[in-house]
């Protein structure tokens, strides 16, 4: 029989027979506080025993980045794969014989040849196969095969597709994500057996990958946050350091694989959101086509790739009919009052959204889950663990715009309901998200003024327009488009709560969501901050999944890192002390999505929100408290008018009282103070550097007086350009000071005297680096200057992992 106590709650489908690998005592905080050896005889004792507090802490991040080829139509992959394809074909010959419109072609076409500026977002790239050494060709031939665990076994399918001729000679053609990894490949290939940089190399080449649209590169070993890397400046340093790395060998396959000979450029750079271009391009082509364009073909980094393949055209499908789906959500909502909408495409762009995924991990956590002697299960993990995320999720505010953003202008044209809410009729209940948008569209520029009237488009795209420039409505700045633009947590159901601390509730929750047509249950459960459970990663911690864009990586992400840590270690406090459970932020759609808008509205930059004055969430009625100039809403009976800037005062209030010891004890007095400076000052926030960015681009001093096609042009040249340099220069900072940190671990360590000296035979490392600079800024760096940098960056690497063991 299963133990109950009052911090527990079994749902009806929990089996209780022999067959379930878990029939035993059902966990509760008591018995969490014992299995953790929780020391609770002073406060120094608790905070110090607790998880994710001292030297308890790893950290590792997914960087998602945006790839592109520059060139005349005629020499790149995406417009010359375009027309030379079945769909273009078919489409010209339906056209010419009456059966189709003309207007298709003729967007494809103008696609093709209106390309002023010759850059190709998420292009992939053609290289002529003899200019891989015989390494990177191995590299290239182990990835083709069906199942890489069998080197004898059969290759993929689709295989064909990675092939081309130009001019009589076989070229491959490959995205820029895969081609980081054969750059790569290629650079280890002349270097001598015996070489840390040999080996070194190898073991990085897995991670570099992309499973959606964009490049995605992963930390190279778990950083330990203690001593020099100073908790999340460790994290940040091995990000920047990785981010220049792939700078180099972006610029390397432009030469060495004659990229730029032939034609093609490749870039690779930091930019949150959807490519205009490519969105307009979604606009005018079928779904399949849409796959086929600019699905990653998964090469590098799943031994069965062309299955990880079609699971990403699977999540293509899901989201692009989920985006559909939300129509009715919004009818039903009373958001749309008649059938006069228009319709999303039937492909859709959000995968195209890119940003940055921070896990953190508890070595005590992972310590007692690897330890088979040990109580502390996968029950109890899942039990604290979303009980952890519930108690965060009401302070993921203070990141959104202050350490990461995604600046958008929304023309009023585009400010249809439908389009406009994207996601979110999935990820809030009819309440709040009627809340939201009557806040959206009191902030917008959508007001007659003449008539007093707020209106929003209601047309043909021609009329809508020419409501605009009559009027002079405008639409809206939106600080973080892409936590809108993307489906980033998912609203639970009556029945199936996703956080409820019970193991399979996740898999209940997307059974349900995929007979709603929301969701597959093939697919991995969207969270803002999830749980990295033992059994499936290897380790026990959580991935914050909430980051866009970082103007400085190095600072930015420190703090946004050490926050995180902060937080999470708070929410154990919590619950070891019985001061939050389960109980107290109750499990069902109105609580979550209560806590949910907050988030949402910070993104689209309302400056107010509403929560009930009753609420049943005793955690957010303790931050209510602390909020100073709220009042009864006039409008909304039984409900409270919360000011943004003043709920964010309110957490800062929290911590600085509840957390004050794990703020002494992990020295992140520096980040409360950076975070309390960004909350008052929107200068210091991403934000708000990011915006000044764009707007230099247009001469403009505020966004609202920027056309929004103009606008979302400017960011996109912004990011490509003087971002990238900066994060570059900044990064190559870090590496000069790295050298130097490397060059006297040297006198110390015989490996590495030998590895810098088969690199550097004549010549001092930390000189050859600072005088290499300027080159490889401008991209005119040789290709042996940036093979010498490369293993330079391996060697610093090998010395960081040294110093996580």
């Amino acid at each position: 029989m299963i133990q109950l106590d009052d911090n527990l709650i079994i749902p009806k489908n929990i089996q209780t027979d022999n067959q379930s690998p878990y029939i035993k005592k059902q966990s509760n905080l008591s018995h969490i506080k014992e299995l953790l050896d929780i020391k609770d005889h002073s406060a120094d004792s608790l905070v110090a025993s607790l998880p994710f507090c001292n030297n308890d802490v790893t950290a590792g991040s997914e960087n998602e980045l945006l790839a592109v080829v520059k060139g005349h139509h005629e020499h790149v992959d995406l417009p010359q794969f375009i027309q030379l394809s079945n769909y273009y074909q078919n489409i010209c010959k339906r056209a010419r014989v009456g059966e189709m419109s003309k207007n298709v072609v003729n967007a494809l076409e103008n696609f093709i040849q209106d390309n002023h500026q010759n850059v190709w977002e998420n292009s992939w790239v053609r290289l002529p196969k003899h200019t891989l050494s015989s390494y990177a060709e191995q590299t290239f031939e182990k990835d083709l095969l069906a199942d890489k665990s069998f080197l004898n076994g059969p290759l993929r399918s689709d295989c064909d597709r990675f092939f081309t001729f130009n001019k009589g000679e076989l070229n491959i053609r490959i995205p820029i994500s895969y081609l980081l990894k054969l750059s790569l490949a290629d650079i280890i290939n002349d270097l001598p057996k015996s070489t840390i940089c040999k080996s070194m190399g190898k073991s990085f080449l897995s991670h570099f990958l992309n499973d959606n649209t964009s490049p995605e590169t992963f930390s190279f070993y778990p950083v330990h946050l203690k001593g020099q890397n100073k908790m999340g400046r460790g994290l940040a340093r091995e990000t920047s350091l990785r981010f220049l790395m792939c700078q180099l060998l972006t610029q390397y396959a432009n030469e060495k694989f004659q990229l730029t000979k032939n034609g093609q450029t490749a870039m690779i750079y930091g930019a949150p959101l959807p490519p205009n271009r490519q969105k307009q391009l979604n606009n005018f082509i079928s779904d399949s086509f849409y796959r086929e364009l600019f699905m990653s073909p998964c090469l590098s980094g799943w031994n069965r790739g062309e299955e990880k393949h079609h699971y990403m055209g699977l999540c293509h499908q899901v989201l692009s009919r989920s985006q559909v789906n939300a129509i009715s959500k919004l009818k039903e909502a009373g958001i749309i009052v008649n059938n006069l909408v228009v319709m999303p495409n039937m492909s859709n762009t959000s995968l195209a959204n890119n940003g940055t995924h921070i896990s953190i991990g508890s070595q005590k956590l992972t310590n007692l889950m690897m330890d088979q002697t040990s109580a502390f299960s996968p029950v109890e993990e899942k039990y604290a663990g979303d009980l952890v995320i519930k108690i965060v999720e009401h302070f993921l505010t203070l990141f959104v715009g202050t350490y990461s953003a995604a600046p958008y202008r929304m023309n009023f044209w585009d400010f249809h309901p439908e389009k406009a809410l994207g996601f979110l009729p999935h990820e809030l209940d009819y309440t709040h998200l009627r809340m939201l948008w009557r806040r959206w569209k009191n902030k917008a520029s959508i007001k007659i003024k003449m008539f007093g009237t707020r209106v929003t488009p209601f047309g043909p795209e021609w009329l809508d327009r020419e409501l605009s420039k009559r009027f002079g409505l405008y639409g809206d700045y939106i600080p973080d488009f892409r936590l809108i633009d993307y489906l980033v947590s998912l609203l639970s159901t009556d029945s199936s709560p996703a956080l409820n601390g019970v193991l399979g509730n996740d898999d209940n929750l997307k059974a349900d969501l995929s007979s709603m047509g929301v969701f597959d249950k093939k697919m991995s459960l969207y969270l803002f901050y999830r749980l990295r459970q033992f059994n499936t990663m290897g380790f026990s911690g959580f991935e914050g999944r909430h980051y866009s864009l970082f103007y400085s990586i190095l600072e930015d992400m420190q703090h946004a890192t050490n926050l995180q840590i902060l937080l999470t270690a708070l929410a154990y406090k919590y619950i070891i002390k019985g001061e939050v459970n389960h109980y107290s932020i109750p499990d069902n759609p109105s609580v979550e999505s209560e806590r949910r808008q907050i988030i949402f509205g910070q993104a689209i930059g309302i400056p107010t929100f509403y929560i009930n004055q009753n609420t049943t969430n005793s955690f957010l009625s303790k931050i209510a408290k602390q909020i100073n100039n709220s009042r009864a809403s006039y409008r909304y009976k039984g409900y409270c008018r919360i000011y943004h800037q003043e709920y964010q005062n309110a957490l800062l209030r929290i911590i600085k009282n509840d957390a004050a010891d794990i703020i002494e004890c992990m020295g992140f007095e520096e980040t409360i103070q950076d975070l309390e400076a960004r909350i008052h000052n929107r200068e210091l926030c991403v934000e708000g550097k990011l915006l000044s960015g764009i707007l230099n681009k247009t001469e403009a001093l505020d966004p609202m007086k920027v056309d929004g096609d103009e606008f979302n042009q400017a960011s996109e040249h912004y990011y490509r350009n003087e971002l990238r340099l900066f994060q570059m220069n900044e990064a190559y900072d870090e590496l000069i000071q790295s050298v130097q940190d490397l060059e006297q671990h040297a006198q110390v360590s015989q490996d590495i005297r030998q590895a810098l000296h088969s690199i550097y035979p004549n010549q001092d490392m930390t000189a050859f680096i600072k005088q290499a600079r300027s080159q490889v800024i401008n991209e005119k760096a040789s290709i042996q200057d940036i093979n010498s940098l490369i293993q330079s960056m391996i060697l610093v690497f090998h010395s960081d992992i040294k110093q996580n063991i």
